[in-house]
């Protein structure tokens, strides 16, 4: 039996704060920062800065009952472990073109939204914090815009590539939580889709970033992972669809090859009870809900979104914009503060095994 590290484990973090993006403005992104931000002590919570518009956060302050909020325009974000304490830190990061109201989106708004997660990003290439942790985002509100990206994932790709130089990015989808870690192969695609989607190389390349993954960030010094079907009982020696056999099973056993430890094609209605989970410490899955549906089951409140293959920490809570709770004081924030604690960890580690002491 393997022990699992806490998600948030890990070596006590520097001064530099984590880049916290505001998300939607309309949504409980701005609930669960302040929450997060209350119960900084009680939680441990690493020192943050909101990259947003400290307007609408001063107003949710004010409608979740919070009274004035104490907030700090910091530009130097060295300053922020000394202010964390007793005044919210804000960067200014683009102001919102239309007046926010909680629950209700405003296409608007997006180049602001969009601006505050590219100044997050630019904040860590630049050395001033240590990680990026995203608020949710609606998709459909910034394709009303004109956004062109399926989602926060493959929008990271895209700047790792344009802020950081970085070449061939392959950003990877680590749903993660102390009852399991997930991976979806493919993610923000029609079910229809998802078959021709799926190859031998697409596979192989993401579990040896899930691999190293696991090593570095996350302390799993021989990472196991199982690799589900695509098909109901994993095709079932191919009666029920081939692509398990012509293609996930070659995969797996070339990535055996390597040296990886790895096992599967595995049904995926048996591989995420409890007795099951004992024996793994990753799973890689096929597609979006084959891999969410048992890690929101199981750690709904808790979960952690990471961004694997990225030459930046980024980190969000497992969950959306929820726009019919903003701002009635129902959102709980504990995603988030997972979400806080796990970059600040994973940064951590990474600092320590490139020998940087991350100051």
């Amino acid at each position: 039996m393997t022990t699992r590290p806490p998600v948030g484990a890990g070596t006590p973090g520097p001064v530099r704060p984590l880049a916290l993006s505001m998300g939607d403005p309309a949504g409980i992104g701005l609930d669960i920062a302040l929450r997060a931000w209350h119960r900084r002590a009680e939680n441990a919570v690493p020192p943050f800065v909101l990259f947003g518009d400290a307007e609408p956060l001063a107003a949710r302050a004010r409608m979740l009952g919070l009274g004035n909020l104490p907030i700090e325009i910091v530009s130097d974000l060295a300053r922020v472990h000394d202010v964390f304490g007793t005044r919210f830190p804000v960067r200014p990061a683009g102001a919102c073109a239309a007046a926010v109201v909680a629950g209700q989106p405003d296409p608007a708004n997006a180049p602001a939204v969009i601006g505050a997660i590219e100044a997050a990003v630019e904040a860590v290439r630049d050395g001033e914090a240590r990680a990026v942790v995203t608020n949710p985002i609606a998709k459909s509100v910034l394709k009303a815009h004109g956004f062109p990206h399926p989602g926060h994932t493959e929008f990271l790709g895209v700047l790792a590539e344009a802020r950081f130089g970085a070449e061939n990015v392959k950003p990877v989808m680590l749903l993660a939580a102390r009852e399991l870690k997930v991976v979806p192969l493919t993610i923000h695609i029609p079910l229809a889709s998802v078959p021709a989607a799926i190859s031998k190389e697409t596979i192989e390349e993401t579990a040896r970033i899930l691999s190293r993954a696991l090593t570095v960030d996350f302390g799993i010094a021989k990472p196991r992972i199982a690799i589900t079907g695509l098909n109901p009982h994993a095709g079932e020696q191919g009666t029920m669809g081939d692509e398990d056999e012509r293609i996930v099973a070659p995969a797996i056993a070339a990535l055996a090859r390597e040296g990886l430890n790895v096992t599967g094609p595995h049904p995926a209605d048996t591989l995420f009870h409890e007795a099951a989970r004992e024996t793994y410490d990753a799973v890689l899955a096929m597609y979006h809900d084959q891999a969410l549906i048992p890690i929101k089951t199981l750690a709904f409140d808790t979960g952690v979104n990471v961004t694997l293959g990225l030459p930046f920490v980024r980190t969000s809570p497992d969950h959306g914009t929820a726009f019919p709770i903003a701002g009635t004081g129902e959102a709980r924030a504990t995603s988030l503060i997972e979400a806080l604690k796990c970059a600040d960890a994973i940064a951590a580690r990474r600092e320590l095994a490139a020998g940087c002491d991350g100051a």
